[in-house]
């Protein structure tokens, strides 16, 4: 007979160790709001102990509020990296050397909380209260600059490539579905409603009130949440999503 190592009891620890953090706009200070899945903000974990070539964390996502968590870590120092609606925080010419590196170099033990301050593409508000009127809601949005066009393009354009269409607001888009996380993946997707616009032709409307209604009929006696998104014409990480910013969450009481 021979001893094998499958037999062994595995006698290390379950990882235990969290980090946690909030995202927030460095001009407002408000936390920024995305999407809770693939297309919201990325947050990236990197081990350091291992030498230079090590692989990363699984990715996982911050949640729709800004904030993020994760409470399955393993004590070692880390990189924290984050990619979302917002002007990247890494940064680097076409020949790969580092123009702008926001990551956080740390040690996670126990409770740790590391923040980021970002410059967010678009605001995005829902303006006065939502109407309701034979099943259907009319919001009132507004979405401005997050980054004026000159920061955006001194960060962006060193970068390579550069294309003056990044900029361009493609889509604006009201979100209505029975959960408080209502975005992309919302199953209710038949009531939400997007204005769609080519090229420049949004620019007119940056800072102004659009008008937003709902789709189909959203039954009596029902309490549904709706979020306004928008996006500009700009995948972050490089080659990865076009992200939405979105405004808060509302909650919408159907009579």
């Amino acid at each position: 007979m021979v001893s094998c190592s499958v037999f062994e009891i595995d006698n290390y620890e379950q990882p235990q160790e969290t980090i946690r953090g909030n995202i927030v706009d460095a001009y407002t200070g408000e936390l920024i709001q995305t999407e809770q899945n693939g297309r919201g903000i990325r947050v990236r974990l990197t081990e350091l102990s291992y030498g230079p070539n090590v692989t990363h964390n699984p990715d996982f996502y911050a949640r729709d509020n800004g904030t993020y968590q994760n409470t399955k870590l393993f004590k070692g120092f880390y990189n924290v990296r984050i990619d979302g609606p917002f002007v990247p925080i890494v940064r680097e010419t076409p020949e790969g050397d580092t123009i702008f590196n926001g990551t956080v170099d740390c040690r996670i033990e126990g409770i740790t909380q590391v923040h980021f301050r970002v410059q967010p593409f678009l605001r995005v508000e829902i303006v006065g209260e939502p109407e309701v009127s034979g099943g259907k809601i009319t919001a009132q949005v507004r979405v401005t600059r997050g980054t004026s066009e000159q920061e955006f393009r001194e960060a962006i354009e060193p970068m390579g490539n550069y294309k003056a269409e990044y900029l361009n607001v493609t889509d604006v888009r009201l979100y209505v579905g029975y959960s408080a996380t209502c975005n992309g993946d919302n199953k209710y997707e038949a009531w939400s409603n997007a204005l769609e616009y080519e090229g420049s032709a949004f620019e007119p409307y940056l800072g102004q009130v659009l008008t937003i209604s709902s789709r189909g009929t959203i039954k009596p006696n029902r309490k549904v949440f709706i979020r306004a998104a928008a996006r500009i014409n700009y995948a972050t990480p490089v080659g990865g999503e076009r992200r939405y910013n979105f405004s808060e969450v509302r909650e919408v009481n159907i009579p």
